[in-house]
Order: C-alpha cells, then sequence, then structure tokens
C-alpha cells in the first residue's frame, strides 16, 4: 500500500546525512524542513483516502444489513398470508444478501483497522513534526555558532586561541548533527512496530476468512420460521 511506503520515507528521511555532505548545513535544515512538511501535506491526504474507504465500506454494511432485514420481513409476511412459494423467494434472495453481507463486514473490519492504525501514524507524524520545527530553531542556531567561530579561526589569532576556536566550532556542529540523530534515534524501534502491526492488518489470515458464519439454507429457513409463527399462533 502506498502509504506504507511514504511514511516511511518521511518518517525514516536522514536529516544528520543531510547535513553531514552539505555545504551549507543551515540552508540544508531549511530546505529539509519544506520538504518534510510537502510530504507531511501528502500523508494526510493519503490518510484521508483511506477514511473515506472506511465510511464507504460502512455505508455499504448497513445497506445490505438493511436489505437483509427488509427480506426477512417480507418472508415472514410471506409465511403469515400463506403463501410458502413467496416466502421462499425472500428467504433465497436473503440468502444471497446474506452471503455478501459476511465479505462487506470483513471489508469494513479491514478498512476500519487500516484507518485506526493510518490514523496513529499520522498523529506520530504531527507530532514529530512539531518537535522538529522546535528542535530547528535549536539547530539552526548551533550550526550559525559553528559558522561564525570557523570564520573568527580563519581570521586569524593566536595558536591557543585558534585551536579554542577550532574546538568550539567542532562542538557546535556535533551538537547539532546529535540534534538531528535524536530523531531517527529516538522512534526506530516504534516505527518498526507501528508499520509490522499495520502490515498484518493489511493481510487478513485465512483462519480468519474461514472463520465466517455460514449462510442458512432458505428451505431450512423456511421451515424454522413456519415453526416459529405456528407456535406464536398457537
Amino acid at each position: 500500500m502506498g502509504i506504507l511506503a511514504r511514511f516511511r520515507d518521511v518518517m525514516r528521511s536522514n536529516l544528520s546525512a543531510l547535513l553531514k555532505s552539505s555545504p551549507d548545513p543551515a540552508a540544508a535544515v531549511d530546505a529539509y524542513m519544506r520538504q518534510l512538511r510537502l510530504d507531511a501535506g501528502q500523508v494526510k491526504a493519503e490518510a484521508t483516502a483511506v477514511q473515506a474507504e472506511e465510511d464507504r465500506a460502512k455505508r455499504a454494511l448497513d445497506e445490505c444489513a438493511e436489505e437483509v432485514r427488509k427480506l426477512q420481513r417480507y418472508a415472514e409476511k410471506a409465511v403469515e398470508s400463506g403463501d410458502e412459494s413467496s416466502a421462499l423467494k425472500f428467504l433465497e434472495r436473503k440468502a444471497k444478501q446474506a452471503e455478501r453481507l459476511n465479505g462487506l463486514q470483513t471489508a469494513y473490519e479491514q478498512a476500519a483497522y487500516n484507518s485506526s492504525k493510518v490514523k496513529r501514524m499520522q498523529d506520530k507524524l504531527v507530532s514529530d513534526l512539531q518537535a522538529l520545527e522546535a528542535r530547528q530553531a535549536e539547530l539552526k542556531s548551533k550550526l550559525v555558532e559553528a559558522e561564525a567561530l570557523s570564520r573568527a579561526q580563519a581570521s586569524g589569532g593566536s595558536e591557543a586561541a585558534l585551536r579554542e576556536l577550532e574546538a568550539k566550532a567542532d562542538q557546535a556542529l556535533n551538537e547539532a548533527l546529535a540534534l538531528a540523530e535524536l530523531r531517527a534515534g529516538s522512534q526506530e524501534d516504534d516505527l518498526d512496530a507501528i508499520f509490522a502491526e499495520l502490515e498484518k492488518g493489511y493481510n487478513a489470515t485465512v483462519e480468519e476468512k474461514l472463520g465466517t458464519p455460514p449462510v442458512s439454507k432458505p428451505e431450512d429457513e423456511l421451515t424454522a420460521l413456519k415453526a416459529k409463527i405456528n407456535k406464536q399462533n398457537s
């Protein structure tokens, strides 16, 4: 499913590697955040589509369930009026709808499961974005500090002072990289768990499908319905 790949791309993009390879780390951070916001917007759109699929599946399920109930009422009325032939026809139509209902129930449960997990991942993405935006300012400050120290180092000075400036510049850049790496390192296991759970949900097992209750035969239902009505009238 496309949304899984999209979440992986967004949540596991490597800012640390980008900073290390960029000649202008501060600009790289800005570009990274802009792209991340764009990706987050696309993820939101895909999450909305998943929610729409759940809503569609629920409507189809409700409509089919209502059709089953309606045909049951018609069959009961036909039996009460002594028209067993019509009652059997209604029950045959009901049996077909009941089979369809089982499939729609499975589809809805799957869609609802998928939607809940996607919502969970979207919430995590929003939370991470908010945290990243707060870190962005701190990270950029560290990068600016490193750049300023490097310029001061290049302008000349005593050997001891230059070594001190170089150490401070390295420390500032290392702190910036540490901030970038914190995001990836802190959530890798959590993301793996979420993805594994979602992918498991997308692949419904054969055992679950075989667990669907069988649909009663129309003839058996007619016999049971006649017995029920006769008992009520006795």
